[in-house]
């Protein structure tokens, strides 16, 4: 028998395709491939630290247990940091605890001088300085695009060459709060035997800045 297909019974077809039923089928395969494409874009891994990315840093901050101190202010004629295009550099910051105390002291455990972990500690503290001068700055630290660098002098018994091990207090604290790719950075870190105020160490940054949303 032939069926002949009038306008209105293809004009039907097509509002049964347009039925809440087909739009909730579409709904769930489009989901589930965005799930799966999702799931080979990103392997377990960079989906933590997509969503890590997604999450403000002042309560990634809490979460870890993290208070910063006071801003520091220079302790000479220089201005805390300088911006050129995206890119913020801040001046070399100093340890000084959120009591307001000043870390000192010469590292060399061989010399009788600090350990590694004092020292390891201090560049810990100096990060800590460095993201309350950001966050002072920028109002907000997910204004953070990339730590793209650091610079550690650290005060050093002239035996002592694990200046590189105590800048990993620093690094590892970027890391730790902006997590990757944006808290891994590239360093140069060296000795010498003396610091202003006999600080253990002193660390400088560059830093690149998203704009203003």
């Amino acid at each position: 028998m032939l069926h002949l297909h009038t306008s209105a019974s293809i004009n039907n077809s097509r509002t049964i395709n347009r039925s809440p039923l087909s739009f909730f089928i579409k709904g769930i395969v489009g989901a589930t491939l965005l799930n799966c494409s999702r799931a080979f874009l990103y392997p377990r891994m960079d989906r933590e630290n997509l969503h890590r990315r997604m999450v403000h840093i002042e309560t990634h901050l809490e979460e870890l247990g993290i208070e910063l101190p006071a801003p520091p202010s220079p302790k000479a004629s220089y201005a805390s940091t300088c911006m050129t295009g995206d890119l913020m550099f801040l001046s070399g910051h100093l340890p000084v605890a959120n009591d307001g105390t000043i870390l000192t002291g010469v590292v060399g455990p061989e010399s009788g001088g600090l350990s590694i972990d004092d020292a390891y500690a201090a560049a810990r503290q100096v990060g800590l300085n460095l993201l309350a001068t950001l966050k002072s700055e920028l109002g907000d630290l997910d204004r953070v695009d990339q730590v793209v660098k650091l610079f550690g002098i650290v005060n050093s018994h002239s035996d002592f060459k694990g200046q590189h091990l105590v800048l990993d207090g620093c690094s590892d604290l970027m890391a730790e709060v902006f997590g990757k790719p944006k808290g891994i950075h590239a360093r140069s870190a060296i000795g010498t035997n003396t610091l202003p105020l006999n600080i253990i160490v002193e660390i400088e940054a560059i830093v690149r800045i998203k704009p203003v949303d």
